[in-house]
């Protein structure tokens, strides 16, 4: 289950109008479907991007990181707030947080949370995009695709031949961006969502998350 301030969402069988139906009774209600999608990492990219690791942070540095990516996802859904998933991975060695853009000048442009290793969920040679958020703007579609780009670097660097992200459908930029950038879908399920309104699942909202 994913939460942000206000809003709480689950994620379940599309098919089975037995969760649906329970899952009503508490006051969630279905809304677009979600894929989980994965891709094959490609060791040679044509466009390089500049990304920089949550872990070679000083403590300072991350701070403001934390305070950077809590402006960022405020701007998409006010009150949105990952700082815990990102601290708990680094704390726990589950994977690492990717990060896109310039903190100390223009501010974050977008970062990603990746789980890979034994310790997380991902899986065996799967690096794990548990959450990821582009700035809102004219720009985001570019710096998305920097942010895949980058979630594809450390995937080499850490030895992860595949890649596999979630992404609601109301979000169909970044869904299309996804499948254009060769990600193709293993399973879908549909989210639910009390109250019964969007989040940040509607369109122009460049997201990637998992709620399984």
């Amino acid at each position: 289950m994913h939460r942000a301030r206000r809003h709480a969402g689950l994620f379940t069988f599309a098919e089975s109008a037995k969760h649906v139906g329970l899952y009503q009774k508490y006051g969630y209600w279905a809304r677009f479907l979600t894929a989980i999608m994965s891709a094959p990492v490609r060791h040679n990219q044509t466009e390089p991007v500049l990304w920089s690791r949550y872990s070679d942070l000083t403590e300072e540095q991350r701070l403001e990181c934390l305070k950077s990516c809590r402006d960022l996802t405020g701007a998409l859904y006010d009150g949105l707030d990952l700082g815990a998933e990102i601290q708990a991975v680094e704390a726990q060695e589950l994977g690492e947080t990717v990060l896109v853009g310039d903190m100390a000048g223009t501010g974050l442009d977008g970062f990603v949370v990746c789980h890979h290793g034994p310790r997380s969920e991902a899986g065996d040679g799967v690096c794990f995009i548990e959450f990821g958020a582009v700035r809102p703007g004219s720009a985001a579609g570019e710096t998305f695709d920097s942010l895949l780009h980058a979630c594809e670097a450390l995937s080499v660097a850490e030895g992860m031949p595949k890649l596999l992200a979630g992404v609601n459908m109301a979000r169909h930029e970044a869904y299309r961006h996804l499948v254009g950038s060769g990600f193709r879908t293993e399973i879908q399920g549909v989210t639910m969502h009390r109250p019964n309104e969007p989040g940040y699942s509607r369109a122009g909202a460049f997201v990637l998350d998992d709620w399984r």
